[in-house]
């Protein structure tokens, strides 16, 4: 048959299947059985070889050796931190609910596995005398069931993180919940523009559709923004918040042991090979090789493919190693801020313009160069504006000390050792040095100002006075010294013979010691009170 005649004759075949390529009429009972155990086990022995690459790799990038006891250059690390987890004892929490506490990390290792029954290995092959794609199983909607698992992998984190009635696992699945939802949006706003581009979200169809350019060059927009998600989606640095240790020590997983941390780890790390895969196949052209297929024609057929992909996988896995080697966290408001207002907008406004682009080529039939100029233009335009729009407020200017105007319009000043020192810079928070003292919060100022009745009749100058608003004279500070002076001579023992009294803070001491602030009580006052404080410490 004439090989023209053939591509189209699978072409209209793949219409008339909604866009998949790949034949499975020859498929029989146990070559599916076959291809599901080869699933698994090659996730499991790359999570280990993953483990390996990733420690090496981070010792090299940092300078260090990483694993070399356990077998040669470390490669049985995994096989020794396997056997650890399952000999872990394995304890149960008694306010935890069981079943749940039970079923989460199962739900996640299973979500985990699924991913990889849709994603073709290779090309068309003969197994034992039958013609077999290397692919478990593909439909029309294959990319939208691979969205539908990861979602449903998400119970299991938010479950894990209910089921302790504990507060930092709950922290975790919080975060992770949140930063899932957020960057599932723009991931999948970038995947829609290759179900456009394609014509189809079979996961066959669209590897099928890169035979003259990988969608990752023709999409760069998209191929960033997917890169991006990819690496919040599984909870990577920079965007590793739900386990910051720091903070949440290991999130969701803090009250899990033994065999079900085990099952979360392996989860985590499976995730990461799954998001590799379907960028691989989605933007990387997926088995094919585009390269070696130009001097070599059998470069796109036969078992060799698959050697092409997992080398693409792999690739992407160092790139998130690399990452992770190289980047530090991030806050979680910019995180959530990058999701938000950047991510989402930016591939809204590039799947807009994609489908304009598409509907052009589809309905007038006119050339798309014609357009694509006024196209680039517009999106500058809108990616300018989305940058140039300012946010609100600077931090800094929330905590000005030069003054505060209260209700009555009063200036008031800060009370401040050093008039230099600078509580903010560029929104973050400066430490005072020795000797000097920081201005009240915000808040603290806005209470004293709103109450200016109940509780202040015994300050000179009313509520702002109460938390350290007043003005700072050589008088009252002289008084103040005198008062705590004469507080510490006026100390005597009690009937047991311990003294009551507090000594003063002197030399380095008084240097270190934490800022306070004067609460302005008349000269007098301060002096009766400092007389009295070691007659009540006595009658206590």
């Amino acid at each position: 048959m004439n090989p023209i005649h053939a591509a189209q004759a699978a072409a209209d075949d793949a219409v008339s299947n909604g866009g998949v390529v790949a034949d499975f009429s020859a498929e029989t009972w146990w070559l599916t059985l076959i291809k599901a155990v080869f699933i698994v086990a090659f996730l499991i022995v790359s999570v280990m070889m993953a483990l390996w690459v990733e420690r090496r790799g981070l010792a090299r990038m940092q300078t260090r050796l990483g694993p070399n006891v356990n077998g040669p250059l470390g490669l049985l690390q995994a096989v020794a931190d396997a056997g650890k987890l399952i000999m872990k004892e394995d304890f149960w929490l008694k306010g935890a609910e069981k079943i749940i506490y039970l079923l989460a990390p199962l739900i996640a290792a299973f979500s985990a596995f699924m991913v990889y029954a849709v994603i073709p290995f290779g090309p068309q092959v003969s197994i034992f005398g039958h013609s077999t794609p290397l692919q478990l199983t593909d439909f029309p909607v294959a990319v939208l069931y691979i969205l539908a698992i990861t979602a449903f992998g998400v119970y299991g984190i938010i479950l894990g993180g209910w089921s302790t009635h504990s507060t930092y696992p709950l922290f975790g699945a919080v975060r992770s919940a949140a930063q899932v939802i957020s960057y599932e949006l723009s991931m999948s706003l970038s995947i829609l523009t290759v179900f456009l581009a394609s014509g189809t979200m079979s996961t066959s169809g669209i590897v099928s559709a890169q035979q003259r350019i990988w969608w990752a060059v023709a999409m760069l927009p998209s191929f960033i923004i997917y890169v991006i998600s990819m690496i919040g989606e599984v909870n990577r640095l920079p965007f590793d918040l739900p386990e910051a240790e720091g903070e949440l020590v290991a999130g969701h997983m803090v009250e899990y042991s033994s065999m079900k941390f085990a099952w979360y780890f392996l989860a985590e790390y499976i995730n990461m090979f799954n998001v590799s895969a379907v960028c691989v196949t989605l933007f990387l052209g997926g088995w094919r090789s585009t390269i070696l297929s130009l001097f070599w024609e059998g470069a796109n057929s036969g078992w060799w493919p698959m050697l092409w992909f997992i080398g693409k996988v792999w690739a992407v896995m160092f790139f998130m190693v690399w990452t992770r080697g190289t980047l530090v966290r991030i806050r979680y408001d910019h995180f959530m801020k990058l999701g938000w207002k950047v991510l989402i907008p930016v591939s809204l406004v590039w799947f807009v313009l994609v489908a304009v682009v598409r509907a052009f080529r589809t309905f007038s039939g006119a050339s798309v160069q014609a357009l694509l100029l006024p196209l680039a233009v517009v999106f500058c335009v809108i990616m300018l504006i989305l940058f140039l729009i300012p946010d609100k407020e600077d931090e800094e200017e929330l905590y000005d000390d030069d003054e505060y105007e209260d209700e009555e319009g009063d200036d008031v000043e800060i009370m401040s050792a050093d008039d230099d020192h600078v509580a903010f810079l560029e929104g973050f928070p400066v430490p005072p040095l020795p000797g000097e003292s920081l201005p009240p919060s915000p808040r603290a100022r806005r209470a004293a100002l709103a109450d200016d009745s109940d509780g202040f009749e015994g300050f000179e100058d009313g509520p702002a006075a109460a938390v350290g608003l007043l003005d700072h004279g050589d008088d009252e500070s002289d008084d103040a010294d005198d008062a705590v002076d004469s507080a510490a001579s006026a100390g005597s023992p009690d009937s047991s013979g311990a003294d009551t009294s507090a000594p003063a803070r002197t030399g380095a001491d008084a240097a270190t010691a934490l800022p306070t602030f004067t609460l302005g009580l008349k000269a007098d006052q301060a002096s009766d009170k400092a007389t009295e404080a070691p007659q009540e410490g006595k009658d206590d």
